[in-house]
């Protein structure tokens, strides 16, 4: 059964920088491709950015575009989202997933149980 762990979150002001960690156990990251998502309070889930299983793919989200920077360490079994240039707007509960496929196809059907971000002004 696969499991994702996000780590990471925290409180930062505006203009900085915090990498989370996804860390998948289960059944090896190096056939899954990863995605990170965000809902805040009220707003639908969003797709920030994706990475094909093995990283010469990437998509990111117009908001968050050359600010976010998503990479996966298929030894480690670990995915990241280095966030840069933070600002109040991505506030957010960040999750990230793994699915076979998922980055064409969509559809992500293992996920993590989220980590907080908070962004003051």
């Amino acid at each position: 059964q696969v499991r994702l762990v996000e780590s990471g979150g925290g409180l930062v002001q505006a203009g900085g920088s915090l990498r989370l960690s996804c860390v998948q156990s289960g059944r090896a990251l190096g056939a899954f491709d990863v995605g990170w998502f965000r809902q805040s309070a009220g707003q639908a889930r969003e797709r920030v950015a994706a990475i094909n299983y093995d990283g010469g793919r990437t998509d990111y989200a117009d908001s968050v575009k050359d600010r976010f920077y998503i990479d996966k360490d298929n030894g480690r079994n670990t995915a990241y989202l280095q966030m840069d240039s933070l600002k109040p707007e991505d506030t957010a509960v960040y999750y990230c997933a793994s699915g076979i496929g998922s980055f064409v196809a969509g559809g992500w059907p293992h996920w993590g149980q989220g980590t907080q971000v908070t962004v003051s002004s």
